[in-house]
């Protein structure tokens, strides 16, 4: 019919608000394919990824993205970079650090608080003492034995017993011989004990109860009984949260990096 319009065409909302697309960096792409290579095994450990220069040609980018993918694969803990003759970026392959450090910067970036920590440390460290029962060595248990003589040194500081503290937890997720249960306690055991940095709370009474529960769970450990010293671990540890906490409602203990 004449003078009739053509009906109007419905715009989809969907298009109205449409962004551009996200082009990844070329030091990023650069990165990601180097870093596949070197956990697909393409690169052996130990040996030298190809040097700037070889990547620049062979990749097309500039020397300065070249840089930057090799400084993003040292920060990931994939490559050790040495300067001077003879330096390069080595391969080298995660551990039990990397892990340690990427836990440590989500509970600071993050701000998780002491409770959650103290959550987590119940839930996994009673199974890192029941795998060091099974599978500890001579070497575990003479690290576990120089951690419990420090911390029952009367004439050790505060930061000294904290210290003492952190290494016999650590040793017992070392014991497990579990890399990423080591990382984890790693980090956890860092960030709790620096938040009890406390003389409101480590007191003599404190030292003298850690002293018997960690000899205690050693003990089970020596004599490989891994039900005592999930038993023993679980009983400290939720001990030592529930004191934590009630002091912390008191005193406001922070977690390192919170504020």
């Amino acid at each position: 019919m004449a003078g009739t319009r053509p009906p109007a065409t419905k715009t989809s909302r969907s298009t109205m608000h449409l962004t551009p697309m996200e082009v990844p960096k070329a030091s990023d792409v650069l990165a990601d394919d180097l870093r596949e290579r070197i956990l697909e095994g393409d690169f052996e450990e130990g040996t030298a990824l190809p040097t700037e220069r070889e990547l620049v040609a062979q990749t097309q980018m500039s020397r300065t993205t070249v840089r930057e993918a090799l400084r993003i694969l040292e920060v990931q803990g994939l490559v050790r970079i040495k300067a001077g003759r003879g330096g390069g970026a080595f391969v080298q392959r995660p551990g039990k650090d990397s892990v340690a450090s990427s836990v440590n910067l989500l509970i600071r970036g993050q701000q998780v608080r002491l409770a959650a920590l103290l959550e987590t440390r119940e839930a996994i460290e009673p199974y890192c003492a029941k795998l060091a029962a099974r599978n500890r060595t001579d070497a575990d248990l003479a690290r576990l034995d120089a951690a419990n003589e420090a911390i029952a040194d009367g004439e050790g500081s505060l930061a000294d017993f904290l210290q003492a503290n952190v290494d016999w937890h650590v040793a017992v997720a070392t014991a497990s011989h579990n890399e990423l249960l080591t990382g984890l306690m790693t980090a956890l055991s860092t960030a709790i004990y620096a938040a009890t940095e406390n003389e409101a709370f480590v007191d003599d009474e404190v030292r003298r109860t850690t002293v018997r529960a960690h000899r205690s769970i050693t003990a089970a450990i020596k004599g490989q009984d891994p039900d005592g010293a999930v038993r023993r671990m679980t009983r400290h540890v939720h001990s030592y949260a529930e004191a934590v906490l009630e002091v912390e409602e008191r005193t406001e203990i922070p977690v390192p990096g919170n504020g």
